[in-house]
């Protein structure tokens, strides 16, 4: 068991990382809780890393959501075009999205699941993912481009 979780460790640190910034480490340390938890219940084999990246995604959105309550995301008071923080800091980026749009990028454009694979593993419609998801892209290039 100890084996399996230390090899599933920094898979679950690079998904929560993303999306729950600061409490990464945090989140991928309840996740992998989870996981140890609810291991003995996995009927197929074939799906541990669908189910553990379900756990990992639902834990960093969750910490995150709890981290930025009451701080929504503001776009407008970007460092000016050129400052070398913004070109040199991704993070700095990320954390102008919210933990939805970052987890809808994260399963989309670093895991590579199609809009319906990632709707179910945010819980919600497929559209909902594709109207996050080209939401999240746009503020992204705008915090980016800026």
């Amino acid at each position: 068991m100890n084996a399996l979780l230390q090899d599933l460790a920094p898979y679950v640190g690079r998904l929560c990382g993303p999306i729950a910034l600061e409490q990464g480490p945090d989140a991928a340390q309840e996740a992998l809780i989870a996981v140890f938890r609810g291991l003995r219940g996995l009927k197929e084999p074939a799906a541990l890393y669908g189910w553990v990246r379900s756990i990992a995604v639902r834990e960093a959105v969750r910490l995150a959501r709890r981290a930025a309550r009451g701080e929504p995301a503001d776009l407008t008071d970007l460092p000016a075009a050129g400052d070398p923080q913004l070109a040199a800091d991704i993070g700095d980026v990320l954390r102008r999205l919210s933990p939805e749009h970052r987890a809808v990028l994260v399963l989309r454009d670093v895991e590579g699941l199609d809009e319906r694979a990632a709707a179910e593993q945010l819980g919600v419609r497929v559209g909902t993912v594709k109207s996050r998801l080209s939401r999240a892209r746009e503020s992204f290039r705008k915090a980016w481009s800026a």
